[in-house]
């Protein structure tokens, strides 16, 4: 039987049980259509998170509260300190240091007539959009006088001027809404932020001395510095820990009680954490990809069962024991091909839902396709061949008188 022909058979048999078929299909198609739609929302994902790191600025410092983890001394481990104003006035003057712009973040009611919003409220300083490379659509940021003197005027992002005002225009500058019942002169509007800050939309950003001033007790988590260049970037990390350093009166034999970050590295832990996760969702897709293929195995053992008298009279004709195992090991291989072709179409199908319905990113490439069908391949001859070899041993005179 040549190999044309052992594929038409094949087809034929597998049309014949089409039901069991498809149902032992199942499973290479969901792990083959998780493994295309998790690398490409995992290439999309790192595509988004380098594109929207990149725009932070490459002399961005971030600052932030921090103690290391001490596991034999945890019970007796200091809190770490938040930021002072003094901390940001005295970062401002290094001479490596361009703007620093805090943030203090408070939760409020904020209304406008009878609109109503429960916004994150960011204390922070006029300099923060641009620190952040952010960008203002309408108005201005904060004054040195507005925040010296605690002036109660706000910024507004996006979506949190959509849903006051139900627009987001230059009309809604000089607008009078109610922080906590009191009022907040609208002196600018913030422009869409990317995916990775989307949260900021929603957010209302006020002059950190006024929010203070307002919320009581507004600790600063976070300060955000700006190098003058990019090559003064490790003067700039320097001059801010020696200045954190003497300011929380630390020995020279204590850690740091903060955490300085750059970009690269903030890129290096956003995608470590990304990879890891596609890693954990890509081994899920692998177990049920297993799974289908001990599916086959066993929808194959169930096959040889079925048909041992077919087996015994094709030997009784002349059959070789080589063109049973190719027959039984074809079919095994068409049920995990078919199934990991339509696993790759459903796996696109998907991805470009989750694109669509949940703006999730989404980046494909040929690699993962070509793995896919690669896969499918392998995983009908590895649990294919136990089946085949069980048929091919088979002798023609027991499997004559099988009932």
């Amino acid at each position: 039987m040549n190999m044309l022909e052992t594929i038409r058979v094949a087809l034929s048999s597998l049309r014949g049980n089409l039901l069991r078929t498809v149902l032992t299909m199942l499973g290479i198609i969901i792990g083959i259509g998780a493994v295309i739609a998790i690398m490409a929302i995992g290439r999309g994902t790192t595509a988004s998170i380098t594109k929207e790191i990149n725009g932070l600025g490459s002399n961005l410092l971030m600052i932030y509260p921090y103690i290391p983890y001490d596991e034999d001394n945890w019970m007796t481990m200091a809190q770490p300190k938040d930021f002072t104003l003094e901390d940001v006035k005295a970062m401002k003057k290094l001479p490596s240091v361009a703007d620093v712009a805090p943030s203090a973040m408070s939760s409020a009611k904020v209304t406008w007539n009878r609109q109503v919003l429960n916004a994150q409220i960011e204390g922070t300083s006029g300099a923060f959009y641009r620190v952040k490379k952010q960008s203002l659509a309408y108005g201005r940021t904060f004054t040195s006088i507005e925040e010296d003197n605690r002036v109660n005027v706000a910024i507004l992002g996006s979506d949190a001027a959509q849903t006051l005002f139900g627009q987001s225009s230059a009309k809604t500058i000089g607008e009078t809404i109610q922080i906590k019942d009191i009022p907040f002169k609208v002196v600018g509007i913030m422009s869409p932020a990317d995916a990775m800050r989307s949260y900021t939309n929603k957010q209302i950003y006020i002059p950190i001395t006024t929010g203070m001033n307002m919320f009581g007790q507004m600790d600063i988590q976070e300060m955000n510095a700006s190098a003058v260049t990019f090559d003064k970037i490790d003067q700039a990390r320097a001059e801010i820990q020696q200045l954190l350093r003497s300011s929380h009166k630390l020995k020279p034999a204590d850690q740091d009680d903060f955490q300085i970050m750059t970009q690269s590295e903030i890129m290096q832990m956003s995608t470590g954490v990304n990879d890891t996760m596609n890693l954990l969702l890509l081994g899920v897709a692998i177990i049920s990809l297993i799974i289908g293929g001990v599916g086959i195995m066993n929808i194959m053992l169930v096959s040889v069962t079925e048909r041992t008298r077919e087996i015994g009279i094709r030997k009784a004709i002349g059959a070789q024991r080589s063109n049973i195992l190719t027959q039984f090991l074809t079919e095994s291989v068409f049920i995990s091909l078919i199934g990991g072709i339509i696993g790759i179409f459903a796996g696109i199908g998907g991805a470009k839902l989750l694109e669509k319905f949940a703006s999730m990113p989404i980046e494909f490439s040929y690699e993962p396709i070509i793995y896919s069908f690669t896969s499918s391949v392998l995983v009908g001859i590895v649990f294919g061949v136990y089946p085949a070899l069980k048929a091919s041993k088979l002798k023609p005179i027991d499997a004559l008188r099988y009932e």
